[in-house]
């Protein structure tokens, strides 16, 4: 009795396994009737989910067949009636992300040893022949989902096609891949992300994006400004941010030098906030000997010598940069704040029963309330709206009409 219960159990373990893998063949006979396309995604989704097939390298081989067949046909009947729903670009941008992740699935349990120990692949080149055939469609599908708004599916299919040569999938026809499509796919995979809320993914796709030769000054400054982000929400992750703040500022200012101040200034600001004084001093005074009439150079060694508690060579280096026709709306607001923070500090020091109080009154008056208001005045031709310099000049009125309003 005990034999023929054994050999019941063994029959129905046979039996199972035979109905799983018949559900697999039945999966594969769909698979590019358009018709009947849904019903060979559920029955293949049976095989995923069920004990003896969910780790089949058919089962996977046959998920990717199915998607990579359907999207063949759509692209044979956009080009026939584009308005079919079968070749809608939702559909086909799904079809090739979705064909392409279960040929990743398989791929490895393609090359698995048998009984034997032997690794005899059987649809590793097929597949591998449909994920390089299609590479395109990966690049489209992320334009697809970008445009629909669907940012994370966005930033997979731009992040697929731009890690394609490096996967080994595409062999040759990697060379083929134009290397600054390569580089977009990754910056766009990077807007995707960002706009997902998927930060660390987004500086990722961004430094990538750099590597890979991105030639615009945006993917430079949005992988800092990932790493801002970065740092504002997690302090725990600051020195990590400011390491790689600095690495992506030295790389922009290597590429685009003066051109694009941006990239020194964090260049020092990350110097700052290291500490490292003397190193950010020598660098923008190696700067300013061979750029001697650019004011901003001078304004940042300004805010340079400002976090030294210098407040006398700020001072000087502000004054300068206000001087300078060269200096940027940001250089002669912060030059207004300098000069104008250092008048009020020494008006509050006058002595008003000093012989020399009403001289110390009128140099305050003149060099730095009046300078400074100059200053602003000078800036608001640059951008007269901005509301930050509108309160320095507002402060800036209140002192001279309380202070001297004899």
């Amino acid at each position: 009795m005990k034999k023929v219960l054994t050999l019941a159990l063994c029959m129905a373990a046979v039996g199972t396994m035979s109905a799983q893998k018949a559900v697999v063949d039945q999966a594969s006979k769909l698979a590019g009737k358009n018709n009947q396309i849904g019903d060979a995604r559920n029955l293949i989704k049976q095989a995923m989910e069920n004990p003896e097939t969910k780790n089949d390298v058919r089962t996977y081989y046959t998920a990717g067949k199915i998607e990579f067949e359907a999207l063949d046909n759509a692209t044979k009947t956009k080009m026939i009636k584009p308005d079919d729903p079968i070749a809608s670009d939702q559909a086909m941008a799904d079809e090739a992300i979705n064909g392409y992740k279960y040929f990743v699935m398989a791929l490895p349990l393609d090359s698995l040893p048998n009984e034997k120990g032997q690794i005899k692949p059987k649809y590793s080149k097929e597949m591998l022949g449909k994920i390089s055939g299609h590479a395109n469609d990966y690049f489209t599908a992320g334009a697809t989902y970008f445009n629909d708004k669907k940012y994370p599916e966005a930033y997979e299919a731009f992040y697929i096609y731009g890690n394609l040569p490096s996967t080994g999938y595409m062999g040759k026809a990697a060379e083929m891949m134009d290397p600054q499509m390569i580089a977009t796919s990754f910056f766009n995979a990077g807007l995707s992300a960002y706009s997902a809320n998927m930060v660390d993914k987004s500086a990722d796709a961004f430094r990538k994006a750099r590597l890979n030769g991105y030639d615009q000054k945006e993917s430079y400054i949005y992988e800092i400004a990932c790493w801002q982000n970065i740092a504002q929400n997690d302090s725990t992750r600051a020195a990590e941010a400011q390491k790689n703040i600095m690495e992506v500022a030295m790389a922009g200012n290597e590429r685009f030098g003066m051109e694009e101040p941006v990239f020194l200034n964090n260049m020092i600001n990350t110097m700052v906030m290291d500490k490292r004084f003397d190193e950010a001093i020598a660098e923008i005074e190696k700067l300013i000997s061979a750029n001697p009439d650019n004011g901003d150079l001078y304004g940042l060694r300004g805010f340079v010598y400002d976090r030294m508690n210098e407040d006398g060579k700020s001072e000087a280096d502000y004054r300068k940069a206000a001087e300078l026709s060269t200096s940027s709306f940001e250089t002669l607001k912060n030059s207004a704040k300098k000069i104008f923070r250092v008048g009020t500090e020494k008006w509050n020091e006058i002595d008003p029963t000093a012989a020399d109080s009403e001289a110390a009154r009128q140099n305050i008056k003149k060099n730095y309330f009046e300078a400074s208001k100059a200053i602003v005045e000078k800036a608001a031709t640059m951008n007269p709206t901005d509301p930050d310099l509108q309160n320095i000049m507002e402060s800036i009125q209140y002192n001279l009409d309380t202070y001297f309003n004899n």
